[in-house]
């Protein structure tokens, strides 16, 4: 890194400019270098692609963004964690414009040999680690040109990574944090060996609510067999945030995933999560929370993927959408030849809290074994206006009760959230945007 140059802009030069600011092994920028040549032939994808039909990216401008070298030293003030409260944590790791402010781990858990910190940080020491597990396994830069350029520039992730038979009995806390107008790559990495377990809360958030930025970023989740991963995942950019991103898990036999998704923020984001049961009995449940405002669109796309014999899967997600704000959520339980007893779930329930808001709903199922049970479902509809005058007419605003009614949608994934911090924090970041409607 040069002492002029504290940014990079997303051409060759700001390219070659991050390059030479790593310290990574050559393999790594090997990769990268691969990934920026795909990214260079690549076009934006655009409304004729089935993917993005119902996803209008056209005022999307990359050249409005950097990529900051010069950190922060603290987080700022303006950004308060809403995840971390009243709770004991084993370790944090926070990050703001992509790069590590603050991280720790109680050394309970480096003492079993549990690593986890900024990605960043940990690239020359588990260097070997990361070549087979790093931008490895169900993710594929290759799937759209916001992927590539993920490859290309990823910075400022955190790795967590728990040995063989180690229980982590402490929830794992991830900040990922935006100043107005900056870009973030972060890339998380999971690595979960065989019987170990985990929580990780991971969220992210902005300087104000209406702050603008960039992220394009990836999660990658290995649960090896037997083991367990809790893991939480909050998005609270602010309302001029676009939001990308992969986030893939693949779990091994016997294995167990649950988590839960929460986008209560940005612009426009668009979600490709994906789930593969490799080992046969492992077990998924994906829960997720929708809410939007304003203009604000979330499509979120989901896959199911059962290569294996005797796996379960449930994917439940719920939406709640007031003014003109959309949401896309595409579901699909794909089943291969050779996973037979298969039980696949997955629904999609939206709640209209405005006459202009629109809720796209799509599932489907693509299944090719003979021995399976796989269902699917959604709805959707307007807030139901005898509920709110029965709660009016016992003393509640219209504010309040509709509040009620939203909670009450959403309250079948907050009882399965077994953390009871995290239900009431997101329980109260969605009534905090329930607007009073005549």
């Amino acid at each position: 890194m040069t002492d002029t140059m504290t940014t990079a802009d997303f051409n060759q030069a700001g390219f070659e400019a991050f390059l030479a600011s790593r310290r990574e092994p050559e393999w790594m920028l090997a990769e990268r270098r691969q990934a920026w040549s795909q990214f260079s032939d690549m076009q934006w994808p655009g409304r004729r692609d089935e993917e993005w039909m119902r996803t209008d990216i056209r005022l999307f401008k990359l050249r409005q963004y950097h990529l900051a070298f010069d950190p922060l030293d603290a987080l700022p003030s303006e950004i308060i964690p809403l995840l971390d409260s009243h709770i004991t944590l084993g370790g944090h790791v926070h990050t703001v414009d992509g790069n590590c402010v603050s991280s720790a781990i109680a050394e309970q858990w480096t003492q079993q040999g549990v690593v986890f910190g900024s990605l960043d940080d940990l690239t020359e020491e588990h260097a070997d680690r990361f070549q087979t597990t790093l931008l490895k396994g169900s993710y594929d830069r290759q799937v759209d040109r916001f992927a590539a350029l993920h490859s290309s520039f990823w910075s400022g992730g955190q790795f967590l990574y728990v040995p063989r038979g180690v229980h982590i009995t402490e929830p794992l806390h991830v900040l990922s944090a935006l100043t107005d107008g900056a870009a973030d790559l972060g890339h998380t990495l999971v690595v979960l060996e065989d019987g170990a377990s985990a929580t990780l809360l991971a969220e992210t958030a902005s300087e104000q609510e209406d702050s603008g930025g960039l992220h394009c970023g990836a999660v990658e989740l290995i649960v090896g067999d037997g083991a367990s991963l809790r893991y939480v995942n909050l998005q609270n950019w602010g309302s001029n945030v676009w939001h990308f991103a992969q986030q893939n898990a693949v779990l091994g036999r016997e294995a167990n995933l649950q988590w839960t998704s929460a986008a209560i923020g940005s612009r426009l984001a668009k979600v490709n999560q994906h789930v593969t049961l490799a080992g046969e009995g492992a077990n998924s449940q994906v829960n997720g929370v929708l809410f939007t405002q304003g203009r604000q669109h979330l499509s979120y796309h989901t896959l199911q993927h059962h290569q294996a014999a005797h796996c379960s899967s449930d994917f439940l997600y719920k939406s709640a959408l007031q003014d003109k704000s959309q949401t896309v959520w595409r579901g699909m339980i794909r089943v291969d030849e050779g996973a037979q007893r298969t039980d696949g779930y997955q629904r999609n329930d939206n709640l209209l809290l405005s006459n202009e808001a629109r809720a796209d709903s799509i599932p489907g199922l693509e299944i090719e074994a003979d021995d399976v049970r796989c269902t699917h479902g959604s709805t959707s509809g307007m807030v139901d206006e005898e509920l709110i005058y029965y709660a009016m007419c016992r003393g509640f605003t219209r504010k309040e009760a509709t509040r009620l009614i939203v909670t009450g949608f959403f309250q079948q994934i907050f009882d399965r959230i077994t953390i009871d911090s995290v239900r009431d924090a997101l329980g109260l970041a969605i009534a905090r945007r329930v607007r009073d409607y005549e």
